[in-house]
């Protein structure tokens, strides 16, 4: 079913509809929003308009929300790398390049994929398209997740990830040679009014606090690892960016000039949480992958 929305303008800037309408709710992308105006779901007093309609105050804008689309996720065989699996939980290494779950337009060779083919009984908590997933890493972001095989085990691991005791150390290689060994970027991250497909440092955005130590310097470079202690979208590459030291291959927050890594430099490497059945703690640790071992060889023999 739709889901209808009604909205007045409150300001007197003549601004375009769909930047109006994405201004309304971080998460809603511009493209999103152009396409459910160009399909008619939104209107202005009463009236399909297009995307660059210019409102006026007090206009009445009704949005109708399609309904989601619904897919079929196909289970896939795939070869997992398994850390830790019982009757409820998985611990998973998700490789670089690999999405975590479908969504419309990609509903295929995700890990929510490879996990249906592993197992039928994920937690149903996050839907269809979301069976068992607890937290999420970027598709070009390699490392360890935790997967919920119940319900009740998806809502004790969601509290711990809330009540931040959930250990999640990332290693990213980063541009520039950080001068101090330690340090907290404790800085609100929310959506990039100038690009809604990006998230950036605002004061009005969520409580994200990151805390890194350099494991190593370079010419150029220098190899971190950051401690989360939220978990917002994009989090450390946001951060590093935000102090002037934005991740390496990064094509969204990096320089132009930068690794030619498919994607940024960045590994989950370490995971711990409080097992939701034995309530014993428990912490696994995947090593650095190699194209990202191979980068740090090039730079030890190049300093």
């Amino acid at each position: 079913m739709d889901k209808v929305e009604h909205r007045t303008i409150e300001t007197e800037v003549m601004e375009r509809l769909d930047k109006v309408i994405t201004s309304l709710n971080t998460d809603w992308s511009r493209s999103q929003v152009q396409q459910w105006i160009k399909e008619g779901h939104v209107s202005v007093n009463g009236k399909i308009e297009k995307a660059n309609y210019k409102c006026a105050l007090d206009e009445v804008i009704i949005i109708r929300i399609p309904a989601p689309e619904l897919l079929d996720v196909e289970p896939e065989q795939m070869d997992l790398d398994i850390y830790f699996e019982d009757s409820d939980v998985i611990v998973v290494n998700k490789p670089k390049g690999m999405v975590v779950h479908p969504a419309p337009g990609h509903s295929t060779g995700t890990l929510v994929n490879g996990l249906m083919a592993h197992c039928n009984d994920l937690s149903g908590i996050n839907g269809v398209l979301r069976p068992g997933i607890v937290h999420r890493i970027d598709k070009d972001t390699s490392g360890l997740l935790m997967v919920a095989k119940n319900d009740q085990a998806h809502e004790k691991l969601v509290n711990q990830l809330v009540e931040k005791s959930v250990t999640r150390k990332y290693y990213a290689l980063v541009h520039g040679v950080i001068p101090h060994d330690h340090g907290t970027i404790d800085a609100p991250i929310g959506r990039d009014k100038d690009d809604r497909q990006s998230m950036t440092v605002v004061d009005n955005g969520k409580h994200a606090v990151t805390h890194f130590s350099v494991l190593e310097r370079f010419d150029q470079y220098s190899f971190v690892e950051c401690t989360l202690e939220t978990g917002r979208t994009h989090q450390i590459r946001v951060h590093m960016k935000y102090i002037g030291y934005p991740l390496a291959g990064d094509p969204k927050y990096g320089p132009r000039k930068t690794l030619q890594a498919s994607g940024q430099v960045l590994h989950a490497g370490v995971l711990g949480f409080i097992h939701p059945r034995l309530n014993e703690y428990m912490e696994f640790s995947a090593p650095i992958p190699a194209y990202f071992e191979e980068f740090l060889h090039q730079l030890r023999n190049n300093d």
